[in-house]
């Protein structure tokens, strides 16, 4: 059940759309669910296509609004509930973008578990995307603690995804259990099966009180740790039916179902902290230990996993620059690749080169021509020509990126999108310029996000789209 071994560089969506349907457990509403391919840098999105208007909501942590007993979602006039185990399934195969249509409040229940879910995405498979995924690395440990829930967690910079929990609920039937993912190319086999589970005590209060109305004897581990009548067995078969005569297994559960792993309570809550931290909206990896997760705290903790990446998503991937170590390319190698020349050669030295990104170094001295007209007495280099010194840089990773030895390349850009100053740059100041592929080069069309640093500060961005042309032969 591994999904297909892809390229962890490149976004992806599913080959062709996916319906599942079924009932939600809370509501008891037979629901259709089709899952159906999304464009790039879209994310997971909820429509609830039985509704006026047809509303959306994206999978994201600020639109969560309920987490007693399941994770529910709510924004613009959509509301879904019970997200966790189709979001854990998309993690598990490793689909970034995808649009989920619904005709009522609430996924399926299923089984209980993500298999179902996983199962059907591996059976239509993935596509890749011509979208880069970047992932965002911890700086610092992030904590979580609830001190009536007795919650700890904690996320630490790693250089993978790997989650351990542990569950206590003071129960003599499930003891202590500890779970763990060490790759999450393992999910899908080792946590995906693992069903959602309830106390009997719990059951007849949800039963009696009119909840879980889609709840049936395949989609629940019932936990029995107190002693229980046969008028109360016998109760709970009415309630579902007469389908079966339930008993008391010697291990303390229900004899509704088997256990597909003997901590598979554990590894289910596992399974819902995979599903609610999708929420954080970005990629990341890190080493997550967590002790008695719930919805409510892996939502509390995935808000702070998310604060966390978006004050250093911008440094997350700054160029380390050492002025000591050998360039790709010197002057004079740029000379050999670009036309410009004196006074409109902008880059200095190219420090990193391959075939998704560029970073080259612009050393700004007040010797440049420009400054003796452009504000002189508070020298400030004008952002167009920061806008150039990326072009510059993009288009030797464009011209090195075609084409044989020998052939002579020219890049014109066509486009320039969505440019932002935001911080002025002075004489003295070392310009990082950073330029990565948006999507592949096709047809000779380059599109890519360039980002000048100072230091580990963004000081201008923007989107560039160039052409490239082959040099006609004299």
């Amino acid at each position: 059940m591994k999904a297909a071994s892809n390229c962890q560089d490149f976004q992806h969506t599913i080959e062709k759309a996916i319906t599942i349907s079924g009932v939600g457990i809370h509501t008891g509403a037979s629901v259709n669910m089709t899952l159906t391919p999304s464009e790039p840098n879209t994310g997971i999105v909820f429509q609830r296509i039985d509704l006026d208007g047809q509303p959306t909501v994206k999978a994201d942590v600020d639109f969560v609004t309920e987490t007693r007993r399941s994770t529910t979602l709510e924004n613009n006039g959509a509301k879904v509930s019970t997200v966790e185990h189709l979001l854990a399934a998309l993690m598990g195969t490793g689909v970034d973008n995808i649009l989920v249509k619904l005709d009522g409040p609430e996924l399926p229940i299923l089984d209980g578990s993500s298999r179902p879910f996983v199962d059907a995405i591996l059976e239509t498979g993935l596509k890749q995307q011509d979208a880069i995924k970047t992932y965002y690395k911890l700086r610092q440990n992030i904590y979580f603690t609830d001190e009536n829930g007795k919650v700890e967690m904690v996320a630490m910079p790693a250089d993978d995804y790997r989650i351990n929990t542990l569950i206590d609920f003071n129960s003599q039937v499930l003891g202590t259990q500890h779970a763990s993912l060490t790759d999450i190319a393992d999910f899908n086999e080792q946590i995906a099966p693992c069903r959602t589970f309830s106390f009997f005590h719990e059951l007849e209060y949800l039963l009696s009180n009119n909840l879980i109305k889609g709840g049936d004897i395949n989609n629940a581990i019932v936990v029995v740790e107190k002693p229980v009548s046969d008028e109360q067995l016998q109760r709970l078969s009415q309630q579902f039916g007469n389908v079966q005569k339930f008993e008391i297994t010697s291990q303390g559960y229900l004899n509704n179902l088997e256990l597909r792993f003997t901590n598979e309570p554990a590894r289910h809550k596992l399974l819902d902290l995979v599903g609610d931290l999708a929420l954080v909206g970005f990629p990341f990896k890190a080493h997550i230990i967590a002790n008695r997760p719930g919805h409510a705290s892996n939502v509390a903790f995935a808000k702070k996993i998310k604060e966390h990446i978006k004050k250093i998503r911008h440094a997350a991937n700054v160029p380390q620059y050492d002025p000591a170590k050998p360039p790709v390319y010197d002057i004079h190698g740029i000379e050999k690749i670009l036309p410009h020349r004196y006074p409109f050669l902008l880059v200095d030295k190219i420090i990193e080169l391959d075939t998704n990104h560029v970073v080259g170094i612009k050393n700004v001295t007040f010797n440049e021509p420009y400054f003796q007209g452009h504000f002189p007495g508070n020298s400030v280099m004008p952002g167009v020509l920061m806008v150039e010194a990326l072009a510059q840089c993009g288009g030797i990773l464009a011209i090195t990126s075609v084409g044989e030895e020998g052939d002579k390349f020219d890049t014109y850009f066509v486009k320039i999108d969505n440019c932002k100053f935001k911080q002025k740059v002075v004489p003295g100041d070392t310009l990082i310029l950073k330029m990565e592929l948006s999507h592949p080069i096709r047809r000779g069309m380059c599109e890519m996000h360039g980002t000048v640093y100072v230091g580990d500060k963004v000081v201008a961005e923007g989107d560039l789209v160039a052409q490239i042309v082959k040099q006609k032969n004299d």
